[in-house]
């Protein structure tokens, strides 16, 4: 299938592919352990490779999964946002990462870049897409979130220059966990059915979000990686993880996606941090590094 006849969804397929393994490679150099790279099919069509990498010398656990999915009838998370593809043939196809370092002092990092396309026969296909990066420290460093949002508006502003303020605002919206009206972390960008470029610009808008990730992540990470911690700010880690398992599974429509679709369970499921706290009513000591994150961080802010 071409939609606009420009771009062939075979691109965009090879595009994610060699995003995954990029990603994965600059990965294992960094924490010096190799991912189990787990391949999978699905029934109704289609299949993935799940790379997951648990118990590292960075990561506690990381995964980047790979995934194209194809069915007949659209699970109902689709079809609410868009009733104009019920009774289409679709096909669906990402890379979406979760990396949770060991090291508080390191953010935890989300990323998801995604093609959607669904036809019929005598009709135009319906195509669109989405994705984006978000970041969630435990300890806040104002330079850290400075470049990050740096980096994503670089990734951008070559496109349109309102991409970045629009999409920075659609990630803070987008990441928010109402019941705790709290966001998850300091954002980033988020996109979702975009296609108001033609398809070779669209693509080219999600080659760029990409291909910045590891510009965005890893001098971060390089930065904080040999920071010393101790059994309390580890545990302070676990408690906000809490907060990321929450949204996972009570907001986040890859997740409901996914599971609605019968996607693969453990791949779906990779994002979830391997160790995580809840406590009653929990208010960190006033003026602590703790509370800094609530104060200074997990606020409406612009970074750049």
């Amino acid at each position: 299938m071409t939609p606009n006849n420009t771009v062939s969804t075979d691109a965009v397929l090879q595009y994610l592919q060699n995003l995954q393994s990029k990603i994965v490679e600059a990965l294992e150099l960094v924490d010096g352990k190799t991912f189990l790279h787990d391949s999978w099919n699905r029934p109704e069509g289609g299949g993935g490779t799940s790379c997951l990498l648990e118990g590292g010398n960075v990561f506690e656990r990381a995964g980047v999964g790979f995934s194209h999915v194809l069915g007949s009838k659209l699970p109902p998370a689709a079809t609410i946002a868009h009733p104009e593809a019920a009774g289409r043939a679709w096909e669906a196809m990402g890379v979406s990462l979760v990396l949770h370092p060991r090291n508080p002092y390191i953010p935890t990092v989300h990323m998801n870049i995604r093609f959607f396309s669904a036809e019929k026969e005598n009709e135009a296909p319906i195509w669109w897409f989405g994705g984006g990066m978000d970041l969630t420290p435990y300890y806040g460093f104002e330079e850290d979130c400075t470049h990050f949002h740096r980096t994503n508006k670089s990734a951008l502003d070559a496109f349109d220059l309102s991409y970045y303020p629009q999409f920075k605002k659609q990630c803070d919206e987008y990441f928010y966990l109402k019941h705790r009206k709290e966001p998850r972390g300091i954002g980033g960008i988020f996109f979702d059915d975009f296609n108001v470029l033609s398809f070779e610009q669209s693509f080219a808008l999600q080659r760029s979000v990409g291909d910045s990730f590891l510009q965005a992540y890893l001098p971060i990470l390089q930065r904080r990686k040999d920071t010393p911690y101790s059994e309390n700010e580890r545990d302070f880690q676990a408690y906000r993880r809490g907060r990321y398992v929450e949204f996972n599974l009570v907001f986040d429509r890859g997740t409901l996606f996914g599971l609605q679709s019968n996607g693969r369970t453990e791949s779906i499921l990779m994002s979830m941090p391997p160790i995580v706290k809840w406590r009653y009513d929990w208010k960190p000591e006033k003026d602590s590094p703790e509370a800094k994150l609530y104060t200074d961080f997990l606020i409406d802010r612009e970074w750049v």
